[in-house]
């Protein structure tokens, strides 16, 4: 649809009309009696333009400004025919032609201004028609623009299909010869079981028979076996029977080897006591003898008196044979060796 204009035309006429006021020339509309000098194309172009227009209105397409200053224009001026004097006639005459001619030019100019009206709407119509051909142009341009893609899509899906199309056919051919290769190699595999089937079924029989022969020998074995058996574990529970009764006795022996040697170390130890007292003794009467053999060293320059004896220091022969002989025997060991005991009497574990 055309844009609605911003100006009519109405108000562009007013405005032009009172520009030419303005500038001295009359309006057509104001009859011959007070009218000025009528309006020419230079006076008009003098006056009016464009841009003035344009200025005047603060508004307004130049190119709708300038169509409908060419129209008044044109409308004024052949207006301004009208009140040109014609000479060598009567006033009345002349008058009357000018009512006629104003007639006339009223008359034509009201078919022209129907004209353009006519040719305005044709032409609003004509924009119309065009802008909305244009919408419809361009609308069918998208679509034609999309129906090109799609195509071209479909161009090239329909493309990938026969490519497709062509890889699976060879592929068919190709699956197509494995199968008849298979189908062979089927038929020869079918031929071959058979044959296998047979030999085991042969092989199965001969198989069963001698089952049967070593399952009886098996059995005869094994009834043989149960018997040795049988007869080896009640030789075995007399032997451990035997061997019940000997570890019993030989329990017996250990505890009694174990009292004699407990009783043994009893008194070695009351032998090494008895021998350390006497050590003891022997260390006071050497000690006692080195101090007797001291004194006697020792030279008197006194008068020589009778030795009294002292009756702490004094000891008897025979206590003095004693302890020399305790002195030369040889110290007992403080703890006897001790001899590893038979392998026989051993503790064993219990079974």
């Amino acid at each position: 649809m055309a844009r609605p204009a911003a100006v009519s035309a109405d108000q562009i006429r007013a405005t032009v009309l009172a520009m030419l006021a303005e500038a001295g020339d009359a309006s057509p509309s104001a009859g011959a009696a007070g009218s000025a000098l009528p309006v020419t194309r230079e006076r008009f172009r003098r006056a009016v333009s464009v841009r003035r227009l344009r200025a005047r209105l603060g508004a307004g397409d130049p190119a709708v400004l300038s169509r409908a200053l060419n129209a008044i224009e044109t409308e004024l001026v052949q207006a301004g025919l009208t009140q040109v004097a014609l000479p060598g006639l009567p006033d009345a005459i002349a008058q009357q032609m000018r009512a006629l001619w104003a007639a006339a030019v009223s008359v034509q100019l009201d078919d022209v201004v129907r004209l353009r009206q006519h040719a305005q709407q044709v032409a609003a119509d004509a924009d119309t028609a065009r802008h909305d051909a244009d919408v419809r142009c361009e609308m069918l341009r998208v679509e034609l623009g999309e129906l090109r893609e799609r195509l071209t899509a479909r161009d090239t899906e329909l493309a990938d299909l026969r490519a497709r199309t062509a890889s699976a056919v060879e592929r068919a051919g190709a699956l197509t010869a494995a199968s008849a290769d298979l189908q062979t190699r089927l038929d020869a595999a079918r031929t071959t079981l058979e044959g296998a089937r047979a030999t085991y079924a042969t092989a199965l029989t001969d198989m069963r028979a001698r089952y049967d022969g070593l399952s009886k020998r098996l059995l005869q074995e094994t009834e043989h076996q149960r018997h040795a058996l049988a007869a080896e574990r009640e030789r075995l529970i007399t032997q451990l029977a035997d061997a019940q009764t000997r570890i019993a006795a030989l329990e017996g022996l250990r505890e009694r080897l174990l009292d004699e040697v407990a009783s043994g170390r009893d008194a070695h130890r009351q032998a090494a006591a008895e021998a350390t007292a006497l050590l003891t003794v022997v260390t006071e009467q050497r000690r006692t003898l080195a101090a007797l053999q001291t004194q006697q060293t020792i030279p008197t320059q006194a008068p020589r008196r009778r030795a009294r004896p002292h009756p702490a220091r004094s000891v008897p022969s025979g206590q003095t044979s004693a302890v020399a002989t305790l002195a030369a025997a040889p110290r007992p060991p403080s703890r006897p060796p001790r001899t590893p005991r038979p392998s026989h009497l051993r503790r064993r574990p219990s079974p």
